[in-house]
């Protein structure tokens, strides 16, 4: 017999990786997740910011990183700094560093919508791609007489369905997402 399940579980990954995704753009509010991608170079390593510092966002305009070992404060400031993608300008006072965020123009915030479509985009393409792999599995298995014609056309069924299913959940959080950026 063929199981969904897998396929199922691929789908729910690659939505939830498109969420994770969304969460490091920004849109004019200070947020913790903003510096996820970060990474700072500390004891001969690069490691993630939010290993080696507390992320917290005291005011809606600034977020304040307070690293595990006040030696490391240059290190961080000049990750954040360095991240051209972000384009923050962190300062520090030896002990903590302060990252203002800067209110979105509309023109920027246009952009960001533009590059979270560009995001939604590349999860329905990661959608269709496990779909793909579902039907030529199942087509694999009706030619080793493993599957009837009648399993093959359910199984499509089931997929198209999670297809839809999932398509609707990428629309609903990018719908949630583009509210958010293009509110002041």
């Amino acid at each position: 017999m063929f199981d969904t399940k897998q396929y199922e579980e691929k789908m729910n990954h690659a939505v939830m990786h498109f969420e994770d995704e969304l969460k490091k753009v920004r849109t004019g509010r200070a947020h913790p997740s903003m510096l996820d991608g970060i990474q700072v170079e500390v004891y001969g390593a690069k490691m993630p910011l939010n290993q080696t510092a507390n992320i917290t966002a005291p005011e809606a305009q600034m977020l304040l990183v307070s690293p595990f070992d006040p030696g490391n404060v240059q290190a961080i400031a000049g990750a954040i700094r360095d991240n051209p993608s972000l384009g923050f300008n962190p300062s520090d006072d030896g002990r903590v560093v302060r990252v203002p965020v800067p209110a979105l123009t509309e023109e920027r915030r246009k952009l960001l919508v533009k590059q979270t479509g560009e995001k939604v985009e590349e999860a329905r393409i990661a959608l269709r791609n496990i779909r793909q792999d579902a039907l030529k599995e199942a087509k694999r298995k009706k030619e080793a007489k493993e599957l009837s014609e009648d399993d093959v056309k359910s199984i499509e069924k089931q997929i198209d369905d999670l297809m839809v299913k999932n398509n609707a959940k990428l629309e609903e959080i990018f719908k949630t997402k583009e509210k958010d950026i293009l509110t002041i």
